[in-house]
């Protein structure tokens, strides 16, 4: 019963790809949205502590303006994420409180997290929201979040940025949503024989090794990337599954301890 702890995890950070939110033809998935919003209204109905870090802000923007290519130049994906990130704030809004749960936005850079009183006021603002009840919405400040110089101000991707919230938050839980069923040997789509690891309590060369290359179009997170993040969380006491966020009421199964996905957590 390696995962019959999930049942406890008390404080869970629900990560959400890109894929999951935006459907390949670049259209919103409104109906996986408004899954999302239920779940996680209904963990916080269950006393659970919730918190959403959310991607799509960038694939929401490239929607609303008809944009079929993600723009190549960063002023351009910034532009875009701009517009985005408020279209996708309206989205969540209108459909969390369907359910008559209130959220909250707020935007991220690396640098608030490095230096520590900007650190402790981020602490202190999600720990506040989480106490008045009310479900965080975190994504990266797009639109001034670039590598520039010696000055990093970028996650590099929201799986990093989940894993950062999970440990400023002492998260129990980071759930990972991707587009895939969890941690192969190999590529599923291309390799028939690829092998889906159910638990990976180390990150080892060989794991590396299995890991492919980055995601859609729309996003930019690959396995690589949340490989990073599970690094991140074994670092720790928390633990990370990664499962398909196709169906966001997945989040129930995991949480009561189902075999879904790759578990990742200390021995």
């Amino acid at each position: 019963m390696e995962r019959e702890f999930l049942k406890t995890a008390q404080r869970i950070v629900i990560k959400i790809g890109t894929s999951s939110l935006i459907y390949p033809n670049g259209n919103i998935n409104l109906a996986g949205i408004d899954q999302l919003a239920f779940v996680l209204t209904d963990l916080k109905n269950r006393d659970k502590e919730v918190v959403l870090v959310s991607s799509g802000a960038i694939g929401v923007g490239m929607n609303k303006l008809h944009l079929k290519e993600r723009p190549a130049t960063i002023p351009e994906q910034q532009a875009v994420a701009a517009v985005g990130q408020a279209e996708l704030m309206n989205i969540y809004n209108q459909r969390f409180l369907t359910y008559s749960q209130q959220t909250a936005q707020v935007l991220l850079t690396r640098d608030i997290v490095e230096f520590p009183e900007s650190r402790k006021n981020v602490v202190n603002t999600l720990e506040q929201l989480l106490k008045m009840g009310i479900i965080p919405i975190i994504n990266e400040n797009d639109t001034v979040a670039i590598d520039e110089l010696d000055h990093q101000t970028k996650f590099g991707d929201n799986d990093q940025l989940s894993a950062i919230v999970t440990q400023l938050v002492k998260g129990d839980l980071l759930v990972m949503l991707s587009d895939i069923d969890g941690f192969y040997s190999g590529n599923p789509a291309k390799n028939k024989n690829a092998i889906l690891f159910h638990a990976i309590h180390e990150i080892t060369p060989e794991i590396w090794d299995f890991a492919g290359d980055k995601g859609s179009k729309f996003g930019t997170g690959g396995m690589i990337s949340k490989l990073n993040a599970a690094k991140r969380i074994l670092a720790t006491d928390s633990a990370m599954v990664l499962a398909n966020g196709q169906k966001p009421q997945v989040i129930f199964d995991i949480l009561a301890g189902k075999q879904i996905g790759t578990l990742f957590c200390r021995a």
